[in-house]
């Protein structure tokens, strides 16, 4: 077995130790707020952005690490890296006069030193090059603290672990993933997660913007996967392109679950090895100039 199918089995008893916590020193509500990440985090501050800002907690915006714009006036700037030792985030928190807080897996990592406060979630950490359950317990800890995670949260992983794929899921060979509101986010890191485990062709978008331009790549050997309930009559438009179609059951964090077991029967099923995608590390630090 894969760390990584291990890693997957486990979230619900992640989530709910996440739920479980209270954490100090993360944004608190009205203070204005950037989230930076890279790759997969980048994709959890997306939607952690988009739900704090939705619910009227304050300004939020999320950013890739490498492009944080330092001196734009941010009370709080939080910092998602599992590893803590992320070249790109590392420099950013360097750069920024906010007060900082991150979230990593490794407290005894450099982002520990780079960040002012720290919140470890050392029981999510993973062995796989491909992230699983940090992203999703982060993700689950951040919308606790908007009070906005539902408290079946962990029973719907277990759905999730049990669920079937959706008909043809592992047939098919192109993927496109579509969320509304914060699960756009959630959508970004379900292709990446078929895009990296499997080498697979995977989009995202916004689902309204499907419509306007990558409906064209859909057809009888492409998936379109709502993580979100679908807007009305897209459906319907995705199923006449002759693409398999699924609807959300569950969560979009519960649906993620699924797309994570997707990525790894995929590549099991292509002779990949699920636990290290080509090209990838576990961590990207760069050599310094």
């Amino acid at each position: 077995m894969a760390h990584v199918d291990e890693e997957i089995a486990s979230q619900p008893e992640c989530w709910q130790r996440a739920l479980e916590l209270t954490p100090r020193h993360l944004p608190a509500p009205g203070e204005r707020t950037a989230v930076i990440g890279c790759g997969t985090s980048l994709y959890i501050a997306q939607a952690y952005a988009v739900l704090r800002e939705s619910l009227g907690h304050g300004e939020t915006d999320a950013y890739p690490a490498s492009e944080f714009p330092a001196a734009r006036r941010y009370d709080r700037v939080v910092a998602l890296s599992r590893s803590g030792t992320t070249t790109e985030v590392l420099d950013a928190l360097a750069r920024t006069p906010a007060e900082t807080v991150a979230l990593t897996a490794d407290p005894g990592a450099p982002i520990g030193v780079a960040a002012r406060h720290l919140v470890a979630l050392d029981f999510a950490d993973e062995r796989s090059v491909v992230q699983t359950r940090f992203a999703t317990t982060a993700l689950a800890l951040l919308r606790a603290h908007l009070g906005a995670a539902p408290a079946d949260l962990p029973e719907q992983a277990r759905a999730a672990l049990a669920a079937p794929l959706p008909e043809g899921a592992l047939e098919a060979r192109q993927f496109t993933f579509l969320g509304t509101g914060w699960s756009c986010g959630v959508a970004n890191e379900a292709a990446l997660k078929v895009r990296e485990a499997a080498a697979s062709w995977t989009e995202a978008y916004p689902a309204m913007e499907y419509r306007h331009g990558p409906i064209s790549v859909s057809g009888p050997d492409g998936l379109v996967w709502f993580l979100d309930a679908p807007p009305a009559g897209l459906v319907r438009q995705a199923e006449e392109t002759g693409a398999a179609v699924s609807v959300p059951r569950l969560d979009p964090l519960a649906e993620l679950v699924r797309v994570q077991r997707l990525a790894v029967g995929l590549a099991v099923r292509r002779g990949l090895d699920p636990d290290r995608p080509r090209h990838l590390t576990r961590s990207i630090v760069l050599d310094r100039p």
